[in-house]
């Protein structure tokens, strides 16, 4: 009876081990589970947080280039309004003083006007001493030869160059026209002119009759056919012309 007993309590005591073990494993499983089961939800909580910082890293601009950029964009404009502020003029019929009006051009980057005649000048008219058309301008100081077309915004320029070629030691009546078509009050005028012979003399200063007395006018220059674009850089140094 007592071996029974004994053999009961034996099958007991394995029973209740064999169950503890069961359970202890299978908590450990569990725990084990749950581990997993957060490490790989930390994972894929680090990586969409990676993903999304990359992202915003992606969408964020490039300060020092952005900046570099608009600090460029600031000088070009700035270097924009100077060129504006000087507007070159010009009357040519031979292309003499068209190539001295482009020389100033590139070399300041202003702007550029060219004064074209509403009756275009022909070979005949511009024939000296045969008392062409040219010939009978000059003679007659009245004179206001009609200019096609107009500077439609003169008040954006401080200063105006003023290139003529030399007719008979004077300028060109149509240079009176366009003087009288403006109000060039407060603004500089720097004349220049094309000459085989004749200086500048009194054809600029001739002009200053025309303009309000707030005009400025600077000292002129003449410039021979074909001067070279270092002759005319001298001067415009010289005339400190900006």
């Amino acid at each position: 009876m007592r071996r029974t007993i004994s053999l009961l309590l034996s099958f007991t005591m394995i029973f209740v081990l064999a169950a503890c073990g069961r359970s202890v494993a299978t908590e450990e499983q569990e725990e084990m589970k749950s581990a997993v089961q957060k490490t790989e939800e930390s994972s894929e909580t680090s990586q969409i947080v990676t993903e999304e910082k990359k992202q915003e890293t992606e969408k964020q601009p490039n300060t020092e280039t952005e900046l570099s950029e608009s600090v460029s964009a600031s000088a070009r404009g700035q270097e924009k309004d100077v060129s504006t502020r000087t507007l070159v003029v010009y009357f040519s019929c031979t292309g003499t003083t068209e190539l001295i009006a482009e020389y100033v051009t590139e070399i300041l980057g202003a702007d550029i006007y060219e004064i074209i005649p509403e009756n275009p000048y022909t070979e005949a008219d511009l024939a000296y001493y045969t008392n062409g058309r040219a010939d009978q301008e000059q003679d007659d100081p009245d004179v206001r030869p009609a200019i096609s077309g107009s500077v439609e915004n003169i008040d954006d320029y401080d200063t105006i160059i003023l290139g003529y070629p030399i007719w008979h030691g004077q300028a060109p009546r149509i240079i009176s026209t366009f003087l009288e078509s403006y109000d060039f009050s407060g603004k500089t005028i720097i004349p220049f002119c094309t000459s085989h012979s004749s200086g500048i003399g009194s054809s600029a200063s001739n002009l200053h009759a025309l303009c309000s007395e707030s005009t400025e006018w600077a000292d002129g220059k003449r410039f021979e056919g074909g001067a070279s674009k270092e002759s005319v850089e001298d001067w415009i140094e010289e005339t400190g012309i900006e």
